[in-house]
């Protein structure tokens, strides 16, 4: 399908949304309140709410047909898949890791992964986190591929579970408050195929990313980010960040999603596949193919005959994931949110998590062609730069280097987070679990993770008084 719509630029105006033609003709004029102390944070698809689905409703601008995909999107985004190969949520398995996208993802946010409750695979197996493997070369292994599936059908062995202990390590600012910082130790247990010796091992663990502003940074203006990397060199702070580049459907593109940058698209398809083990058009094969879980799924009669999900199924998924507004600031005439923006500043935050960036003039497209302009020429406030960084082997041994490569970029590379959304957390997810594997439980603890290029912030932040950290930590609970 190749649907498209007809191309609207939006200007916000104070207090009123305006549209215009491609020839600058006003056609639509509507009131759009503001409240005050908001801030917009991504144009026209900034929504107002402050609860726990704050990072799950529709931006003003979707409506009729939109409005339905919108809706079988998001049914198909958060309903449990079952084995049935009925053609309406089934296929899950034989292997997988969530049994839906809101499992991990819930309310378009970060589910609690298990990780700290449960020391590693919880209940049934379920973690709320990806388990990646390599060879110390950096080769897959056959048996297994990249990812360790921990969950499994009824009748099917999943692939390993993981079990996780953590080291501590105590630390004092230079006021002589006290901040602790937790590093992971992973294992994998009860392999399916042959045990693999740990010094042929590397491990990473990620838990979900928020899935806050994703039509935004697919309808992200590329050029900008090229140049961003172009004079993101500030050698007085150790900084110089860089674009991944990654080679998606047979086209080297700039990427823009995942940890490390690594993808191009929102991988709506590879979810389906990996994550849940359901195949489609761009992933036929099953992930577990030529592993001796495919014929346990044929003995719980499991089909292999028909594809397990629908390409338009899947776009409306994408459609949802790229509908989704995006919470507005709160709290901005706050004095000490204002005052721990100027320190946001002064510890050079702002030079990787960027504040103001545009979207391209016509917006994003869809996995099957369906376009989306009103997207297009946007104002949007990320706060990222959508580059790689290198941030650091040394903290406690190891940083944040998880030894896994993605395109372009090394396992202590990874893509400075979007921060917009983030104060949302805990009020959304229940938990405050930050960095790729969640091992900073709140924001002191992620600033005092940041190594490599993010020494100097980090130091810069060390260094403040309590109460400038306090209003630092405050701004941050603004996003």
């Amino acid at each position: 399908m190749n649907q498209t719509i007809k191309f609207l630029l939006f200007v916000v105006t104070l207090g009123t949304l305006t549209a215009c033609d491609e020839t600058g003709d006003q056609i639509v004029a509507e009131e759009m309140t503001i409240p005050k102390g908001y801030a917009l944070s991504a144009g026209t698809s900034t929504v107002f709410f402050n609860s726990a689905v704050a990072y799950d409703q529709p931006a003003k601008w979707v409506s009729g047909v939109y409005d339905t995909r919108f809706t079988r999107g998001d049914q198909l985004y958060d309903n449990v898949k079952t084995i049935n190969n009925n053609g309406h949520m089934g296929g899950l398995g034989p292997v997988y890791a969530g049994y839906s996208c809101g499992s991990c993802h819930r309310n378009a946010g970060r589910t609690e992964p298990t990780l700290w409750t449960q020391g590693g695979s919880g209940t049934y197996g379920f973690t709320s986190a990806l388990i990646y493997v390599t060879r110390k070369n950096g080769a897959f292994f056959p048996d297994y591929g990249r990812v360790i599936h921990d969950n499994a059908i009824y009748g099917v062995q999943p692939e390993g579970k993981l079990r996780v202990t953590w080291d501590f390590q105590k630390f004092q600012f230079p006021d002589g408050e006290a901040y602790e910082l937790a590093k992971p130790n992973f294992e994998i247990y009860e392999w399916y195929a042959d045990s693999i010796a740990p010094e042929d091992l590397f491990c990473t663990v990620r838990i979900p990313l928020r899935h806050v502003g994703m039509g935004q940074i697919m309808a992200i203006d590329r050029h900008e980010i090229e140049q961003l990397a172009a004079r993101s060199n500030y050698p007085e702070y150790g900084i110089s960040g860089k674009a991944n580049y990654i080679v998606e459907r047979g086209v080297r593109q700039l990427g823009l999603s995942g940890n490390k940058a690594q993808h191009a698209d929102l991988t709506v398809e590879l979810g389906f596949s990996s994550d849940m083990g359901m195949t489609n058009s761009r992933y036929p094969e099953e992930i577990s193919e030529g592993q001796l879980q495919i014929n346990q799924g044929s003995m719980m009669g499991l089909l292999y005959d028909q594809l397990d999900v629908s390409t338009e199924d899947m776009e409306n998924v994408d459609l949802y994931m790229q509908s989704l507004g995006v919470p507005a600031r709160r709290n901005v005439n706050d004095a000490h949110v204002i005052r721990g923006e100027q320190m946001f500043y002064q510890a050079k935050c702002h030079l990787c998590h960027v504040t103001t960036l545009h979207t391209q003039p016509r917006g994003s497209t869809l996995l099957a062609g369906t376009e989306l302009p009103w997207l297009g020429g946007q104002v949007i406030h990320p706060y990222s730069d959508f580059l790689l960084h290198d941030m650091g082997s040394e903290i406690m041994g190891v940083g944040l280097n998880d030894n896994y490569v993605s395109g372009l970029a090394r396992g202590n590379e990874w893509r400075t987070t979007p921060l917009w959304g983030v104060g949302l957390q805990q009020k959304v997810n229940g938990h405050t679990y930050f960095l790729h594997d969640g091992r900073a439980r709140n924001f002191v603890e992620a600033i005092m993770w940041h190594g490599g290029e993010g020494e100097a912030s980090k130091n810069l932040f060390k260094n403040m008084s309590k109460t400038d950290r306090d209003d630092l930590i405050a701004f941050l609970k603004s996003l």
